[in-house]
């Protein structure tokens, strides 16, 4: 794309305080630009210094100032139609003009005729004099804003350009709809504050500066974000570009593309985001583009933030004069016959059949509004309105449609001056300065019932700003909400409608039937054989969250597994080792609050793996089988399997994958967390109880150690009993039960699992899962991340399938051994615990939780914690025990021949870990010592080990 240049049009610059010429508004001399004030009182200067279409950031913004503690001035948009009142023409036309730029940069690499773009986009000449027709409706003149669009929609291509369209909620959502118009009718959609019952997520970002961060996607069909097409993110604003990146990364781990493109109004991005852009792109093997009306930069001083909360403080000090009707009319509801199948957002995703539908619908709307508002005085000579005045007011992110009823009934009430303008959550100061550009506010509770704040908390709080009209009142207010928007909050007392009836003469009520939300639940393509499916944090019919799916979440296909987990994909949590245990040692922190930096394995180590897996794979089905046969000869069809995530989610899924093989049945397979110390997680169960028979419930597991997550289970269902009244079986069945904890298991012996041998390669791409409160609220699934850029070492298929491959090779020993096995583990000793107790006593370790016995647990604690020893038994299996061996020589770490060991391996965690337990390198003090004695001990590379304190306390002795 090449950089935007001004060759026509107003002389570009600073633009500063002092009047209409300085700050480049083009009106009338004696005219105020409305960020005057700010820019005076806060000492901004706002510079352009680029435009396509020829215009100044004056041209397009005003100033205020926020109520927001991380930012300290809003740049309000003049072109938008939300905190300013604002002729739907020009609305409209600066999103068709947009997109008309977008159209442009999409066909850049294609020949043009001479003067114009080969797809009817705009050559430099024709963007400028599009530029000024914007200029001049801005400044009043009515017929520029019908010329302007009439021109912008003239070259509207007849098909849709090959583009996805995505707009940004809540300010951007109309102005993406104008994008995807210009685009032919592109798929457009939207993103959501608003979570849709029984519509899940298929993705969610963060926008860090809001008010309001979170971001949902919720298209019907999730198809839509998974396309090659190049996606368009479009925002009224690009202060930094972070949102915009956050969204990049999180769409393109539901599918890889070549290409993004960022359509903005205003770009005010440093080099240093620029430059944070290409990294990403360079990273993510795409390409990003940003196209934008206008490009410049923002100075302010340094204490700016500090400045905007001292103006808020003296500003809410002085006495504002209360104006308004004490009497208010009644509120007039006006059925502008929408129909029920025509979407009325598009947050849930729009094609051009459906743009087409809601034209025609709203060409039924105005009909209707026209004749409730009845017809008012002529225009005078010059054009300008005689007298009266109307609003169109949407609310929060339902801008597109109002906008579009609007600008029909500026067409047909040629005798009214119409405005467009939305609500919003964004707490704004309000002063009355002609330089100022939020010169009134009304302020009233959210009427769609939020699940983001409670009532009377301030984000419950919703704004209208300029409703007062900048002293001349409006004659009506039609406000536009939605059936779910239709509630006591908007009818009742100091609702919205009783804060407009303050402002006005007429206000009427125009409420959209929730037809794009009802579509969107009967879309099956999200439902994957799920009673709810999803990929992030939308809700199901009973207000739960629903389920992530691969491929957005994880790369298990979707009929395999649905995680019951929050996506934290977006967060920075892993620590390097030592530090996570420094800080889970000293009860700094929980081990489940962050997550360790993922282990990438050698080729060797890889090697290792492999060969476990060629070995190992017929013994796994084997007891994938003896399990699988034990739970459909007790419940038949009836079992709806749990497997706690991680370890247990591929257990999970070749216990599926067995049981339709022999039995032809589908059991649901679902992925939970489950902590030491916390529990399973109790949104998880809920989820569950709602959806299946509690009673069909088994969990799983991939094996046990000394039985701690058995007894963590156990109790956590226990009291999810008591409390609840809901009672789960206490089952859970595993591959391997060294421990003797379980009665549901494959083996009792201490053998290889391969994908203990890994982390998330093996997982399906995911994390261990983390329980933070900071990021998960209540009523969330606990969380995990899905580690898509590990995709090309990714062996969670490979896994999968190797042991898939051996089911037909141990049917007949399955059937011949399963019942005896089932008999022999009836017996429940805990005699795994009892050897650990032993251990602890033995090395003076002082916390059986720093203990982790069996071939499982001690690749847990090499590839994620800080290891102290590993003791082996004599007569252990090579195979079983070779990669734990190869890990411990990577870190370090001494092992020890133990003989009386009922595991074939156990690991220790350094009982006493703080900075200086380990070298700068990461390996054991110990081994760095070099020590030897003639305790019976070796290192990993065969060197004699320090001797170990019989009787010291923790991380007293040779290793502390």
């Amino acid at each position: 794309m090449t950089a935007p240049t001004v060759t026509a049009g107003r002389a570009h610059g600073a633009s500063g305080p002092t009047g209409a010429s300085a700050a480049g508004d083009g009106r009338a001399s004696d005219a105020v630009w409305s960020g005057a004030w700010v820019s005076e009182r806060l000492d901004l200067t706002l510079r352009t210094t680029g435009s396509a279409v020829g215009l100044d950031l004056t041209d397009l913004v005003g100033l205020a100032v926020r109520r927001n503690p991380r930012r300290a001035h809003l740049l309000v948009s003049r072109v938008l139609g939300k905190h300013v009142p604002t002729d739907p023409r020009v609305v409209r036309g600066a999103g068709l003009l947009l997109g008309a730029l977008v159209r442009e940069a999409l066909a850049d690499d294609r020949p043009a005729p001479e003067g114009t773009r080969g797809d009817g986009s705009p050559a430099p000449d024709a963007a400028h004099a599009l530029g000024a027709l914007l200029r001049d409706a801005l400044d009043g003149d009515g017929t520029a804003a019908d010329r302007l669009v009439g021109a912008l929609r003239d070259a509207v291509p007849a098909d849709p350009v090959p583009a996805v369209v995505l707009g940004y909620a809540e300010t951007a959502t109309a102005l993406g709809h104008g994008v995807g118009d210009a685009l032919g009718g592109a798929p457009t959609l939207h993103s959501t504050r608003r979570p849709v019952v029984g519509v899940p997520s298929v993705g969610a970002f963060e926008e860090e500066h809001s008010h309001a961060t979170t971001h949902l996607l919720l298209p019907a069909d999730p198809a839509l974000l998974t396309s090659g097409a190049p996606l368009v993110l479009v925002d009224d604003e690009l202060s930094t570009g972070t949102t915009a990146l956050h969204t990049i990364e999180a769409v393109h781990r539901l599918a890889a593309r070549d290409r993004y493109l960022v359509a903005t109004l205003v770009d005010l991005r440093t080099d240093a985001d620029r430059a944070r852009a290409a990294a990403l792109a360079e990273r993510l093997g795409t390409r990003i583009d940003v196209v934008a009306l206008a490009a410049g930069e923002v100075a302010a001083p340094h204490d700016v933030v500090a400045q905007g909360a001292a103006v808020v403080v003296e500003v809410d000090g002085q006495e504002v004069p209360v104006t308004g009707d004490d009497v208010r009319g009644p509120v007039r509801r006006v059925d502008v016959g929408w129909p029920q199948d025509v979407p009325e957002t598009g947050r849930h995703g729009v094609v051009a059949a459906d743009r087409r539908a809601v034209a025609d619908a709203v060409a039924t709307g105005v009909a209707a509004l026209r004749d409730a508002l009845g017809v008012a005085a002529p225009r005078d000579a010059l054009g300008g309105p005689a007298g009266r005045r109307v609003l169109v007011l949407g609310t929060e992110e339902l801008m597109d449609v109002p906008l579009l009823l609007a600008e029909g009934l500026a067409t047909a009430l040629d005798d009214t001056d119409v405005r467009f303008s939305t609500t919003t959550r964004s707490p704004v100061l309000a002063l009355d300065d002609p330089g100022y550009a939020i010169r009134s506010a009304l302020t009233f509770p959210a009427h769609d019932a939020p699940d983001d704040a409670a009532p009377g908390d301030p984000g419950h709080r919703r704004f209208a700003y300029n409703v007062d009209g900048a002293g001349v009142p409006f004659d009506a207010v039609v406000v536009v909400t939605d059936e779910p928007g239709d509630t006591a909050a908007l009818t009742g007392p100091h609702g919205l409608l009783d804060a407009v009836a303050t402002r006005t003469r007429d206000v009427l009520l125009v409420v959209l039937p929730d037809a794009a939300a009802r579509r969107a639940r009967s879309e099956p393509a999200h439902r994957a054989g799920h009673p709810s499916a999803g990929t992030s944090t939308g809700t199901d019919a009973h207000g739960l969250p629903s389920p992530l799916l691969g491929p957005a979440f994880g790369s298990y296909a979707p009929d395999e597994v649905a995680w019951l987990l929050t996506d934290l994909s977006g967060v920075a949590l892993e620590a390097p080792v030592e530090e996570r245990e420094e800080a889970i040692q000293s009860g700094g922190a929980h081990y489940a609050e962050s997550l360790p930096v993922e282990y990438q394995p050698s080729e060797s180590y890889r090697r290792l793996f492999e060969d476990a897996l060629d070995e190992g794979a017929q013994r796994m089905a084997h007891a994938v089988g003896v399990v699988a046969e034990q739970l459909v000869a007790a419940r038949g069809g009836d079992v709806t399997l749990v497997s706690l995530a991680r370890a247990g989610t591929p257990v999970g899924i070749l216990v599926r994958r067995w049981a339709q093989l022999v039995h032809g049945v589908d059991l649901p397979h679902y992925a939970a967390s489950i902590v030491r110390g916390r529990g399973i997680d109790d949104v998880a169960l809920r989820y569950v109880a709602a959806h299946h028979d509690p009673a069909s419930v088994v969990f799983v597991d991939g094996w046990t150690g000394k039985g701690a997550i058995a007894r963590e289970l156990a109790a956590a269902l226990a009291e999810h009993e008591e409390r609840t009244g809901t009672a789960f079986p206490r089952d859970l069945a595993v591959l391997a039960d060294p421990g003797r904890c379980v009665r549901l298991a494959g083996t009792r012996d201490d053998f290889l699992v391969p994908s203990a041998c890994l982390n998330s390669t093996v997982s399906g791409l995911v994390s261990r899962t983390v329980l933070n409160r900071d990021l998960i609220a209540p009523g969330q699934f606990h969380g995990a991340k899905f580690y898509a850029e590990l995709a090309d070492v990714d062996v969670s298929a490979r896994f999968l399938d190797a042991v898939s491959e051996r089911f037909e090779d141990v049917r007949a020993d399955v059937e011949r051994d399963w019942r005896r096995l089932a008999d022999e583990h009836a017996t429940v000793d805990w005699a795994g615990w009892a050897a650990v107790e032993r251990i602890v006593e033995r090395y003076g370790i002082g916390d059986v939780n720093l203990v982790k016995p069996g071939v499982g647990e001690t690749t847990r604690v090499l590839l994620r914690r800080v290891p102290w020893r590993v003791l082996v038994r004599p007569d252990a299996a090579p195979a079983d025990v070779a990669h734990v061996r190869h890990l411990a020589a990577e870190r370090g770490v001494p092992v020890e021949t133990v003989d009386d060991l009922p595991y074939s391996v156990v690991g220790l965690i350094h009982p006493k870990f703080t900075a200086g337990a380990t070298g700068a390198d990461g390996r054991t003090v110990g081994q760095a010592l070099g020590q030897a004695a003639g305790n019976g001990s070796e290192r990993a590379d065969g060197r004699a080990a320090p001797p170990v304190p019989q009787h010291a306390g923790p991380g007293v002795g040779g290793d502390a």
